[in-house]
């Protein structure tokens, strides 16, 4: 069981502090970001496409590593995707829902598990609701402000031009923060609102560097971080997957044993150095 906590004044991290309307109040279960990392806000569409799914885990796993933590809403969809990936991969992450953070209103339901993972793996929960609070239309649209305003930046991997994101990501300007957006099918409605932020002057984003860039966290100082400790055979496999390869290739060419081969793609994804798409596997850096 994780405490109930009521933050003083002071604690409230900064870039809620420095919101034109900020939060009279903060209640926080679990861990606040720790002060050496920066944050980066990642919303998107409750009814996402198996392209933002990729999306999402592809930029996710080039940021393990790095000095970033991920936020959220504890939606369905992006949010809780954004949640599980920032989880997988051993990266802080904060959850900041539309409702009291109790366990008995934690909305939605179904994400209560995750709730707890979060907080167990070193996360927290926010909100500047009473923790009893049950989540209503309204709520969502005031939590998004904190969203908005906690990170350096926020991430929109897609969007319908009247989605409740869309309040995020205008927000996110309005803040003076960074909007990056994922471009998507020009053909999907679930990519019109990103587009349309994009033609306004959003920072286009296609690769985990495009989101070092906009954090200023400088290339050299996230590849010592991922790159320490490897093993000779990670080390082998890397150079392996400069080129996008399938399993049964990667295992031919290495030398090394199916389970072997297995267990070190496993740990290269964790570590954030390897992506698998469309059943290849191929080198982030």
């Amino acid at each position: 069981m994780y405490p109930l906590i009521t933050l003083d004044k002071k604690d409230h991290p900064r870039g809620l502090r420095e919101l034109p309307d900020p939060p009279k109040s903060l209640t926080l279960r679990g861990n606040l970001p720790p002060p050496d990392i920066k944050l980066l806000t990642v919303v998107g569409s409750r009814r996402y496409t198996n392209y933002g799914a990729q999306v999402v885990e592809h930029l996710l796993s080039g940021l393990a590593g790095s000095p970033i933590g991920i936020v959220s809403g504890l939606a369905l969809g992006i949010d809780s995707l954004a949640h599980e990936l920032a989880l997988r991969f051993g990266m802080y992450t904060l959850a900041i829902p539309g409702s009291g953070i109790d366990d008995k209103v934690i909305y939605p339901r179904r994400h209560r598990g995750l709730a707890k993972r979060i907080m167990d793996n070193g996360g927290g929960l926010l909100s500047e609701f009473e923790p009893d609070f049950k989540a209503t239309p309204w709520s969502f649209l005031q939590r998004n402000r904190l969203m908005a305003g906690i990170s350096e930046a926020t991430l929109l991997i897609e969007a319908s031009q009247r989605s409740g994101t869309m309040s995020t990501a205008r927000l996110t300007v309005e803040y003076d923060r960074e909007l990056l957006v994922v471009p998507g099918n020009i053909f999907s409605p679930q990519s019109a609102g990103g587009h349309l932020f994009l033609k306004l002057g959003a920072v286009p984003i296609t690769e985990p560097m495009d989101i070092l860039n906009a954090l200023n966290i400088q290339k050299q100082d996230a590849d010592t971080q991922k790159y320490s400790g490897l093993s000779a055979e990670e080390e082998t496999l890397l150079k392996l997957l400069k080129e996008p390869k399938e399993r049964d290739i990667i295992i031919q060419q290495s030398g090394l044993s199916a389970m072997n081969v297995n267990i070190i793609l496993s740990e290269l994804e964790i570590k954030g150095l390897v992506s698998q798409i469309g059943g290849q596997y191929r080198s982030l850096y």
